[in-house]
């Protein structure tokens, strides 16, 4: 794409993506993208370690629940850096120590 960004759908498992995603960002971050399903799996997984979440107070109809049957996570997550506007929220929840839990 233009830009530099660049698309690999893989098929073989959250963990097998996430593996070749590292290999291809060299060191720097990466990012997962996808739908509250594909987020959910790689939260109950323990595979992610800074979450950024934009809401926007539009009503949409119905859609699927991001931290649905996640209990497990409990106090896995903090909010880091809430940022709002009148028109959108940014929250970003950043994994916690294990000591700090």
């Amino acid at each position: 794409m233009q830009g530099g960004t660049t698309f690999h759908f893989v098929d073989a498992g959250i963990e097998i993506a996430l593996e070749r995603a590292r290999e291809a960002a060299n060191g720097n971050d990466v990012v997962i993208g996808g739908g509250a399903a594909t987020i959910r799996q790689y939260l109950a997984a323990g595979l992610i370690d800074e979450m950024h979440l934009v809401i926007v107070p539009v009503l949409l109809g119905s859609g699927e629940r991001l931290f649905e049957d996640l209990a497990g996570i409990g106090n896995t997550y903090h909010c880091a850096e809430p940022v709002s506007s009148p028109a959108v929220i940014h929250l970003c929840l950043s994994r916690m120590e294990p000591s700090a839990r």
